[in-house]
């Protein structure tokens, strides 16, 4: 089982096939990729490289990018790829844990990363060098062999390195077509947001239908760039993080824009709140899916269709609006106390999944694999509630829960309420620590441009939609919240500044 026989299957069969563009230049059929992964697969083995050897990618988005990963897979490597947003010692830093071999770079970012073998500009004559040989076989991978090793975003501290199988991968592929979007030769998926990512985990089932890849010239995410491609090339899917989206429907509000082009926009990797998707809606029309999983079982634990999101005359249609949706094909999902018991719909316990797609475990850390990873059941660190047709809504993660005055608080829940008052953009909830409650909350606030919004205005739109008790107990009115790079907000920067205030 090796992933790049995907790509050799189209090959074989319909070489001529359109595969990879950059914006709307044709770059590469589906002949001519698997030839070239073909090629450097070959170049690789002879400079050394063994079976299961690290290759990291350090690039900003790139045609290259697709070649370096099946070429690598075609290989029987494994591939390390590091979000382009990262400082240069934190690639570094990630290079060495995962014991790299080589390395892909863009020069923009990747000039000075060192590795043990060759460090390849993508952009250099030398890097076109590689491809010039002779093909090699396909080499064959057992299903549990390494495929990806995935470091997670590591906001409370080292990330750690996910390791992510050939059948891994492929049961990932294969679920996006059971559970997320049908896919077929016409259609394209554009990678704007970081193919280290989500994004580039999605190319997989878009290659296993010879769909095409399309690479914004600009090497990352502009909304006028991404809606201009959607109206050119037709049939656009992507995957997007939450503040992507939001982007998107504000630029296509400011220009009059609806979704022409667009066929399907896969949410996910942080909470969507129920307004905004109602507003994406509205907007863009009926197009969004919403999945849910983590790196330790990628892109797969729920999803909320598109039928479930445009069932608006569903008596529960609010709450499934705000959940996750339900257990994608190959897993089991439940919730949890913290004994691992399951507990009755409604309940909010921890979220556990298991199934093919749950990790091997951690790069050179047992410790942690032991700790996430029970009896087949991944322990995912979220909490969240079932209910009794098996769609989960997620509250946050354990770490981020409150408890004040002896009473658990769940900020997702907060946030909801405030992003309906007039004028906020943004809002992140977190706790302090506080003498009398143990914690109180507090609401960071992102108003809109040209908005006067008051904590007097906040508060009684709280008051309108959620208990007392769990109305904030201090506002504060920020210019911005400080994010990582995949969009998710850092709520452990959030409660540093508040402990700063209380020196």
């Amino acid at each position: 089982m090796n992933l790049a026989n995907t790509l050799r299957r189209i090959a074989l069969c319909d070489p001529q096939r359109p595969a990879l563009y950059e914006g709307t230049r044709l770059c590469r059929t589906y002949g001519e990729l698997a030839q070239r992964a073909a090629r450097l697969a070959a170049t690789l083995r002879a400079q050394g490289l063994a079976p299961g050897d690290r290759v990291l990618l350090f690039m900003r988005n790139h045609p290259a990018y697709l070649e370096a990963i099946y070429g690598c897979w075609w290989a029987g490597l494994a591939v390390v790829p590091v979000n382009a947003k990262l400082h240069l010692r934190e690639a570094q830093w990630i290079a060495d844990h995962a014991q790299a071999r080589w390395a892909f770079v863009t020069g923009d970012i990747g000039t000075g990363l060192q590795v043990p073998g060759r460090c390849i500009d993508v952009d250099t004559p030398a890097c076109e060098a590689l491809f010039g040989g002779e093909a090699l076989p396909l080499q064959h991978r057992a299903p549990a062999d390494l495929a990806w090793l995935f470091y997670t975003s590591g906001t409370t501290g080292k990330p750690k390195g996910v390791m992510l199988t050939h059948r891994n991968l492929l049961t990932m592929g294969l679920t996006y077509f059971a559970d997320v979007d049908p896919v077929d030769a016409r259609d394209a998926i554009v990678y704007g947001p970081p193919m280290s990512h989500g994004a580039g985990l999605y190319a997989i089932p878009h290659v296993i239908a010879g769909a095409r890849h399309v690479v914004p010239a600009s090497g990352g995410f502009d909304p006028a760039e991404i809606f201009a491609l959607a109206r050119s090339l037709g049939r656009v899917s992507m995957f997007a993080a939450p503040t992507i989206v939001k982007r998107l429907v504000d630029h296509a509000q400011a220009h009059g824009l609806d979704g022409e082009g667009f066929k399907t926009i896969v949410y996910g990797g942080a909470p969507m709140y129920a307004e905004d998707i109602r507003r994406a809606l509205r907007v863009l029309g009926p197009r969004f899916v919403q999945i849910y999983g983590q790196g330790e079982t990628p892109m797969v634990a729920t999803a909320l269709s598109r039928a479930h999101l445009a069932d608006t005359s569903h008596p529960r249609h609010a709450q499934r609006l705000a959940s996750v949706g339900v257990a994608q094909t190959p897993v089991e999902v439940r919730v949890a106390d913290a004994e691992g018991r399951d507990l009755p719909a409604g309940e909010v316990g921890e979220v556990l999944v298991r199934g093919d797609t749950v990790m091997a475990g951690y790069w050179r850390d047992e410790a942690a694999t032991a700790a996430a990873v029970r009896d087949g059941w991944l322990f995912t660190g979220d909490m969240g509630s079932l209910d009794a047709d098996g769609f989960l809504t997620l509250k946050d993660r354990s770490k981020d829960l409150v408890i004040s005055g002896g009473s658990n608080i769940y900020p997702r829940e907060v946030e909801e309420a405030l992003l309906l008052a007039p004028g906020v953009a943004e809002v992140s909830v977190v706790g302090a620590p506080d003498p009398e409650w143990g914690e109180v909350i507090v609401a960071f606030v992102v108003a809109e441009p040209g908005r006067n919004v008051t904590a007097a205005d906040l508060d009684a739109v709280c008051l309108q939609h959620i208990a007392r008790f769990k109305r904030p107990k201090r506002y504060e009115f920020v210019e911005s919240l400080p994010k990582n790079n995949y969009g998710k907000v850092l709520k452990t920067e959030l409660r540093q500044r508040l402990k700063e205030q209380a020196r």
